[in-house]
């Protein structure tokens, strides 16, 4: 779904270009208090504004755009990604302190576009400054909201963690001694002597004694 607001895109001179809804046009042209914006000279605070070269537009977008995004879900960890998008990863970190936590933060962390810009190129950093959120005001306000967003979310669940592992069975001292290896006997050694029957030698004399006369 494309976001009911205005949009942005870099042109070939990494220029920042915003586009507007012709209806939010009409609206700001049909509503009487911004009549001074749209005839004449700037007004006096604006064209401070100007001159110090502040920009609202992004601050404005980040705003709008997390709006439409949090309108787009009921889940509460969802809600908090969120909030957590606009943030610079050390503010994330310095509020969610749980690894977990901040995991499974990212499972639902909103993609951001490239609008065009190679991964890792001025260009791409040039985008997410925009999306980021650097006014301390506005970082204060967003780091508030994360927080709450965040006691919401683990009221409803918590962050899934990796299962413990069973502790190792222990092994008995008897069951873990090495079983003994059967050895053949030596009949030499470890065999009794043969007994001899002593009635034996005499009758082979007398035997021996009638052949012979």
């Amino acid at each position: 779904m494309r976001p009911p607001h205005s949009k942005f895109y870099l042109n070939r001179y990494r220029a920042v270009v915003w586009l507007y809804l012709a209806e939010e046009l009409r609206q700001f042209g049909a509503d009487e208090q911004n009549a001074r914006l749209l005839k004449g000279r700037t007004p006096e605070g604006f064209r401070d504004q100007l001159e110090a070269g502040l920009d609202l537009r992004p601050r404005n977008w980040r705003g709008r755009h997390m709006g439409f995004l949090l309108r787009q879900t009921e889940d509460a960890w969802a809600r908090a990604a969120i909030v957590a998008s606009l943030l610079d990863p050390v503010q994330v970190a310095e509020i969610v302190r749980d690894p977990y936590e901040r995991a499974y933060l990212n499972r639902f962390r909103p993609e951001r576009a490239a609008h065009g810009a190679a991964p890792d190129t001025p260009a791409a950093h040039l985008v997410s400054r925009i999306m980021t959120a650097e006014d301390p005001d506005e970082i204060s306000w967003l780091r508030a909201d994360l927080g709450q967003a965040l006691v919401e979310a683990r009221e409803l669940r918590s962050a899934p963690r990796p299962t413990p592992k069973a502790p190792p069975t222990p092994v008995s001292p008897l069951s873990a001694a090495a079983p003994e290896v059967s050895r053949p006997r030596e009949a030499a050694l470890d065999d009794p002597a043969p007994s001899v029957d002593p009635e034996r030698p005499r009758r082979l004399l007398g035997w021996l004694r009638r052949r012979n006369p």
